[in-house]
């Protein structure tokens, strides 16, 4: 019998497709990385008896990154990166050892049917599922189709039978789209993002500057934000007047009139049409009308109106909202969720959805009347030709879904309802006066069929008192004219729902990726989201993007994305070539990035970078002749045309560096005193804002430190190598600490040493404070660490990996703890001197003093507390003896006469030690 392998994209997935096919006669179990499940049953296939296995993967299976050693920003020029660095596709999370479990799952089986997400993420997740699998499935004889692609809209029996029925092949130029915007992006980002994050590190010290990150779709969005924030600092309020009348009516009743000419920005003026009309004793009609309309019930529901109205009425932010959406499509709840279709199809069945929801308590009513009157044909939209737009599957209730799943369900459902409802009519009441030479007006509404606004009541037709039955020449008495102050207001904020229609209006990102890149921003610190949704640039925010403006303006302004955009989505429909669009846009940015580094610290050079336009001939980008971007340009938020900045226009401005010395101040200005410099013995400033570093200003070097942690100095002690003073790096109380030289962590001084390390990692022969010293053996639970005794822990001593994030408390209270020469005899680990306290000695008598094992010596094993591990011993489990995890030469000086003066120079230091 023959294997079919069929892939989904996520574990509740494949147990949903199964469970419908198998009509829930399959057998589960778990797989290899234990996280996805593998469901069994037989059926046919081709017109054979099979067996089916039903698996899924957890998203993307591979991620794209650079080579190892690209990945160490201080030994990579950035600049590399745009073509120079070679890249590889790397397990997203190795954790899932997602290849190996597809290649077991795979192995021997005969076809496999592909029921990854229908979007370009999906075809693109389809092929690196085929990558793992198709090496070890049955080969196929005569020519013999064995991959097939599943298309599906939701997780409902019909969907999935027909998606079954009507198999496919994966769409390879959709997955060259997504390769090539992966590329664009890691390229692109890392060389900008490792550029910017390095230069301004180690010159402000009240920046926030552990990662400045550059995105290409991620910095217009920022842009967005921070055109909207200039525009409320520019903005100048002006005072303006508006003449107001009340007039009575027949009933006792008063009407507010608005005044024809709207308002006046002259006082005088003003004051003359008062002067004019408030002696007038009545106001006579000169005209009224009465005329029916209708608003209009609403478009099929897209993502990019999901997110919105998530953001604006349910207080979601789009991230959230897009994981509650897929998790209500996981669940069979609605449709696919990530579609730019707003049409439903001639041939969709709109009934099918709608009797779900006939006995749902809270439309029940609404629904049984439209279904039992006839429903109206939802409104054309535009048909993106991806998804159907966003549709209730299946009736549910907030106890089923809980309350944030619930509000999201409850409006798509409403909104589906509506879309298949009638419009709202009302009628319209207008009144026109005069009073002397001036016009005014009033209006009024009343509604004859509420329609679709029933079941979505935030629409409806404001409630307004109805209008007194009158015509032309009646007269209503005067009660009040009067003259009103008032002032223009700036524009608020940004919403997350007005980003997202900017976004999708300029075609930056996707209906999936505007999201993220909302998000990106947010935990970048570039803006902060205050009440009511709406973001409010940083410092940092509003400095980069002025930064880039002042620089080039492309970076920032959103047409260069949209033309990549563009270019990308050509891709996906085999109308480009994906190497030769790569190529060039990698090539226009290349020489952006050149021209940002030579431009940042002074005034642009007159030579432009590269612009990025379209040539509709040969769908490939093309250099045009530059175009400027005037001040005006920018200020009324217009956007120039292909190829429309000319960094000219700014040659007068200098660089982004003095927009940063406006907003933070310079390494040298920040900081406090905290430990000496070993070159020249004046003390080094410890800047606290991320990322934590130490700052000579004498010699102008900065020093990077452990993060997530508290630095002090320790004790006034110095590096016997580099007489830098040492610090102690803490991660709290119950957590680990040690010491470390700011010299020797940057400049690692042995060839075993890595950058960062502690001297709890120092293999220095000597130096009390090293891991040759103070190392007791190796780490109870991984297999490169070595436990280290904290000298700094009395009297609650501690004994820390220096690889892991296992903590031993030992010892309470004894008086002195130290690290014996000598090693036990049964696992090699080294022998440890304690001197306990008197009054709570575990040794017999008035003994306080004792040397033994921490692993084996039965009185030390009762004192041991071991944390954040299980507690095992390698030399029960056949490890690595414990002398191997000392370090070399532990505990032993070197032989001969040491020099009468102990040499500054690191370099001759050790020579001294080891020539």
């Amino acid at each position: 019998m023959k294997t079919v392998l069929m892939v989904a994209e996520k574990p509740s997935l494949a147990q949903s497709i199964a469970k419908i096919l198998s009509r829930g006669s399959m057998s589960s179990h778990k797989g290899l990385n234990g996280t996805c499940s593998v469901h069994e049953y037989t059926g046919t296939f081709a017109g054979q008896a099979v067996r089916f296995k039903m698996t899924s993967v957890c998203g993307h299976v591979m991620t794209l990154d650079f080579l190892g050693k690209y990945n160490k920003w201080d030994k990579v020029d950035p600049a590399e990166l745009f073509s120079q660095a070679p890249t590889e596709k790397k397990e997203a999370n190795p954790k899932l050892n997602m290849v190996k479990f597809l290649q077991v799952e795979g192995r021997g089986c005969d076809y496999i049917v592909l029921w990854l997400d229908c979007d370009k993420e999906g075809e693109n997740i389809c092929f690196e599922v085929l990558d793992a699998v198709l090496p070890v499935m049955n080969q196929a004889h005569g020519g013999e189709k064995t991959v097939f692609r599943a298309r599906f809209s939701s997780i409902t029996d019909t969907d999935i039978c027909n998606a079954m029925a009507r198999l496919g092949e994966p769409d390879h130029n959709e997955a060259l789209s997504v390769d090539a915007r992966q590329e664009l992006d890691l390229r692109i980002g890392c060389a900008f993002t490792r550029f910017q994050t390095k230069y301004f590190q180690g010159k402000y010290g009240n920046l926030d500057s552990s990662l400045i990150s550059f995105g290409p779709c991620q910095t217009p969005t920022l842009g967005f934000c921070v055109e909207r924030h200039d525009k409320i600092q520019s903005f100048k309020p002006e005072t303006y007047w508006v003449l107001q009348a009340k007039v009575n009516t027949d009933k006792d009743r008063s009407l507010l009139l608005d005044w024809d000419r709207v308002r006046v920005f002259d006082r005088e003026i003003a004051q003359m049409f008062l002067n004019m009309t408030k002696l007038e004793k009545e106001a006579q009609v000169e005209a009224t009308s009465r005329k029916e309309k209708a608003k209009q019930r609403p478009l099929a529901l897209n993502t990019v109106e999901m997110l919105r109205v998530a953001s604006s009425s349910l207080g979601m932010g789009p991230q959230h909202a897009m994981q509650t959406a897929e998790r209500l499509y996981t669940q069979g709840y609605i449709s696919y969720p990530r579609t730019e279709t707003t049409h439903y199809p001639e041939n969709f069945d709109l009934k099918g959805p709608l009797r779900q929801q006939a006995n749902h308590p809270a439309w029940a009513d609404t629904v049984k009347r439209l279904l039992a009157e006839g429903i109206n044909r939802p409104r054309k939209g535009h048909d993106a030709g991806d998804h159907p737009p966003i549709t209730p599957m299946r009736s549910a209730t907030e106890a089923e879904l809980g309350s944030e799943a619930w509000r999201l369900y409850e409006y798509i459902t409403r909104h589906f309802i509506a879309t298949v409802s009638y419009d709202c009519k009302y009628l319209q009441s207008s009144i026109s006066f005069r009073i002397g030479p001036e016009h005014f007006c009033c209006t009024g509404k009343t509604v004859i069929s509420p329609g679709f606004t029933e079941i979505m009541p935030w629409q409806s037709v404001p409630l307004e008192e109805s209008l007194p039955t009158c015509q032309r020449g009646d007269t209503f008495a005067v009660s009040e004219v009067k003259m009103l102050e008032k002032q223009t207001s700036p524009p608020d904020y940004l919403t997350e729902a007005e980003l997202i229609t900017l976004m999708e209006k300029h075609g930056i990102g996707t209906d999936a990726s505007i999201p993220v890149h909302i998000n990106n921003i947010c935990q970048r610190n570039y803006v902060v989201v205050e009440s009511g949704r709406r973001l409010k640039p940083t410092n940092l925010g509003i400095v980069l993007v002025h930064g880039y403006y002042k620089i080039d303006a492309e970076l920032v302004l959103p047409t260069i994305r949209s033309a990549v955009e563009k270019q990308l989505n050509l891709i996906a429909q085999g109308k480009a070539d994906y190497r030769q669009v790569l190529g060039h846009t990698l090539d226009v940015f290349k020489r952006k990035f050149h021209y940002f580094v030579d431009s940042i610290a002074e005034t642009p050079p007159p030579s432009r970078p590269g612009t990025y336009t379209t040539d509709p001939r040969l769908h490939v980008v093309a250099f045009p002749p530059a175009r400027p971007v005037t001040p005006s340009t920018y200020q009324r938020g217009g956007l120039p045309g292909p190829g429309g900045y000319d960094s000219r226009l700014h040659c007068s401005l200098s660089g982004m560096d003095e927009l940063m010395e406006v907003s933070f101040s310079p390494l040298a200005a920040t900081g406090k005193p905290l430990s000496r410099c070993g070159k020249c013995h004046r003390f080094m400033k410890y800047i606290q804002a991320k990322p934590s570093r130490l700052h000579c200003s004498h010699c102008d070097e900065t020093y990077t430190l452990p993060q997530n942690g508290t630095i002090k100095l320790y004790k006034e002690l110095r590096c016997p190598l580099d007489d830098f003073e040492l610090v102690l790096w803490s991660s709290g109380s119950r957590g680990k600490s040690y010491p470390l030289c700011p010299y020797c962590s940057n400049h690692p001084p042995f060839r075993d040493m890595k950058k960062g390390m502690g001297c709890n990692e120092c293999t220095h022969p000597t130096c009390q404070h090293s891991l040759s010293m103070l190392g007791i053996g190796q780490c109870v639970e991984c297999e490169s660490g070595v436990l280290v005794l904290d000298p700094t822990s009395g009297p609650k001593w501690k004994v820390a990996c220096n690889k892991c994030n296992v903590v031993a408390h030992c010892f309470e209270n004894a008086h002195r703890v130290r690290v014996s020469a000598d090693t036990c005899s049964a696992c090699e680990a080294a022998l440890l001197d304690v001197d306990f306290n008197k009054a709570k000695s575990p040794l017999p008598g008035d003994e306080t003093q004792h040397t033994g094992c921490v692993f084996c010596d039965p009185i030390f094993q009762e004192l041991v507390e071991l944390k954040h591990a299980a507690s095992c011993h390698p030399m029960h489990r056949g490890g690595p003896g414990r002398r191997q995890g000392r370090g070399r030469a532990r505990g032993r000086r070197p032989t001969g006469k040491p020099s009468a003066r102990r040499p500054k120079d690191k370099m001759s230091a050790l020579a001294a030690y080891f020539v």
